[in-house]
């Protein structure tokens, strides 16, 4: 295997910023090359990722406490990919990744939005490398 295509992401999810689809894009881009020495191209590679991002979801309670009030939030990002690997069609999938960080609820959503987001779509872009490219 020596080429990789990335396709532009969209953002279907319908609450991310409008700079989530690059941002996420642009990491899966950037993690393949420092990991790997396959070579970034546009059009059909030996492996191509394609995929939109499904939800975008930050204030979600999950701890409650005893006066009903939520103590933690979720933060969750899930990514729709489709991994084609022309050298082997047996490695190929297609498959919903999805990662989250909780967050104290007396924070506001805005002021760890930006730090948490970053650290969702490391997690992301690593799952999706290592699942496509395990058997290495």
């Amino acid at each position: 295997m020596n080429t990789v295509s990335v396709q532009y992401f969209q953002d279907r999810s319908n609450l991310a910023p409008p700079n989530l689809a690059q941002t996420f894009t642009d990491e899966l881009k950037d993690f393949i090359q420092r990991q790997s020495r396959l070579v970034l191209i546009n059009g059909t590679a030996d492996a191509n990722f394609e995929g939109e991002i499904r939800i975008y979801d930050g204030q979600r309670p999950v701890a409650i406490s005893g006066d009903d009030l939520a103590t933690l939030n979720r933060f969750t990002i899930a990514v729709n990919i489709k991994y084609t690997n022309s050298k082997d069609p047996d490695q190929n999938f297609s498959e919903t990744f999805t990662q989250y960080q909780d967050y104290d609820s007396r924070s506001s959503f805005q002021d760890v939005e930006s730090e948490l987001s970053e650290t969702i779509i490391e997690q992301i872009v690593e799952d999706i490398f290592n699942r496509a490219f395990v058997n290495w």
